[in-house]
């Protein structure tokens, strides 16, 4: 279960540094805004899929769930290799592509149900902490393997009798169909179906033996409180949202900010993102020991509030203004305010700074990059302590029922927030500038730490809620 949470992080990762390029080589007429709905395919994929295979889980062995969605993710990455082949629409059928690669990543609510029903409550949040660790991982490692298959070049290899180009564009996604080739077999092989109730009893569980229906044990009955899961969904879409902000505004923050090239920030934020997801494993490390004894609730509390500070850090303040970027200078008069240097390489100019374009640029302090890097800081602990903490209450909250539908929500919940966080962010930092849209994200965590506190003594597990067992 570990490794296909693994494998579903790697397939997003693996190929998002050479979309773009990939996309320009198949349709040269191809624009931003087209990549911008081909990252969001992935998401919309898994947004749909989860519930269903989240269901279907509830009523079948889970082996069959699990295997049908890794055949769809193998083919869609076979699919997204061949594109290049295809005589026309080629920018749709790779949409489809990466839209079907999500559709089998939907299998993640399965793997959180099945982690969910094997583990007791004192085993939970060790379990689910160490699947994000191996999801944090996923992220680290798709962009490095895409970096090393770039050494093979544009052209590659060319294998004739399967008309297949293996290049630095189709190697990642055709390594990703080997790793899932990889998860059918364990899955087929070494996986066997364990269900235990909130003490650690092993129970048997409906999707079993669905030729002859088990009635559930009294230990099961009793009603889920829907407010409690309800508020779960809202606040996990609330933390996936604002880490796809995060993600998102990275590179363009910096560029306008620091002055970067295109090349630096890929580079330096590819860096810093590398550096908060090694931070973030360690992280899930300690969220296993501290969990313990202070419980789950103060440590969802206090990763918001961490958040909340890492933005709020973020605000610009003081007089002092980001280099600006000019496009042309009109009626030979030059503008004031100073221009940003350009630097030379192979003796092109690239231009830096805050694009003029950008009318917030003028009057929007800078931000500055000990602000940015302990914004980073703060945001690589809070993030992947509300994570963790977020989806361990929910399945405590469900309690030793079949969680299949309730994880394929929540899972859906957490892919929404990963479609529309880019989408907000990128059309209010462009019209009206970070300090709109850092105040916005801060008044979105103010709210959820509202909620949460608010429903604190509700977002109990399901034995405590009945008194099975004490808090």
């Amino acid at each position: 279960m570990y490794f296909t949470m693994f494998l579903s992080s790697v397939g997003f990762t693996i190929v998002i540094t050479s979309i773009w390029p990939y996309l320009k080589k198949i349709d040269d007429s191809a624009d931003a805004s087209f990549l911008g709905w081909l990252v969001a395919a992935y998401s919309l994929g898994q947004m749909v899929a989860s519930p269903l295979f989240g269901l279907w889980s509830n009523h079948r062995p889970r082996r069959e769930p699990l295997v049908c969605s890794i055949l769809i993710n193998i083919s869609a990455n076979i699919y997204y290799a061949y594109v290049y082949l295809l005589p026309s629409h080629n920018n749709i059928h790779m949409l489809l592509s990466r839209t079907f690669v999500g559709i089998g990543a939907g299998n993640v609510a399965v793997v959180r149900s099945y982690v969910a029903g094997a583990t007791s409550l004192m085993e939970r949040t060790s379990a689910m902490a160490n699947m994000s660790a191996c999801q944090a991982l996923g992220f680290i490692l798709g962009p490095a393997l895409q970096a090393v298959l770039s050494f093979i070049g544009e052209t590659g290899v060319n294998v004739k009798f399967i008309q297949l180009q293996v290049n630095m564009y189709t190697a990642p996604a055709l390594l990703a169909a080997c790793f899932g080739v990889i998860n059918i077999l364990l899955v087929i092989l070494v996986l066997r179906e364990h269900c235990v109730d909130d003490h650690g009893n092993r129970i048997p569980a409906i999707n079993y033996t669905p030729e002859e229906r088990v009635e559930v044990t009294p230990e099961v009955e009793g009603d889920i409180d829907q407010f409690a899961v309800l508020t779960s969904n809202v606040l996990f879409f609330v933390i996936l949202f604002i880490f796809a902000v995060f993600e998102t505004i990275s590179t363009p923050l910096s560029m306008d900010m620091f002055a970067w090239t295109r090349k630096e920030a890929v580079l330096y934020n590819g860096i810093i993102l590398a550096a908060i997801g090694f931070e973030s494993i360690l992280v899930f490390l300690v969220v296993k020991v501290v969990s313990k004894r202070v419980g789950d609730r103060p440590l969802l509390l206090g990763g918001l509030v961490l958040i909340f500070a890492g933005f709020f850090i973020l605000l610009p303040w003081g007089n002092q203004y980001p280099k600006i970027q000019w496009t042309g200078i009109q009626n030979n008069t030059m503008p004031t305010i100073r221009l940003a240097p350009t630097q030379a390489s192979n003796a092109s100019l690239e231009p830096t700074g805050c694009p003029s374009e950008q009318t917030w640029c003028f009057f929007t302090p800078v931000i500055h990059l000990a602000q940015y890097i302990t914004s980073d800081i703060l945001i690589g602990v809070g993030y992947p302590t509300c994570n963790v903490m977020s989806y361990t209450l929910y399945s405590k909250i469900l309690g030793p029922r079949p969680q299949g539908v309730y994880m394929g929500w929540l899972t859906a919940s957490g892919s929404g927030a990963r479609t529309l966080g880019p989408v907000f962010v990128s059309h209010v930092y462009t019209l009206l500038g970070p300090r709109w849209a850092f105040s916005i994200i801060c008044g979105i965590v103010l709210a959820a730490v509202v909620l949460l506190s608010a429903m604190y003594k509700r977002l109990i597990a399901f034995s405590i809620r009945h008194r099975r067992i004490e808090e």
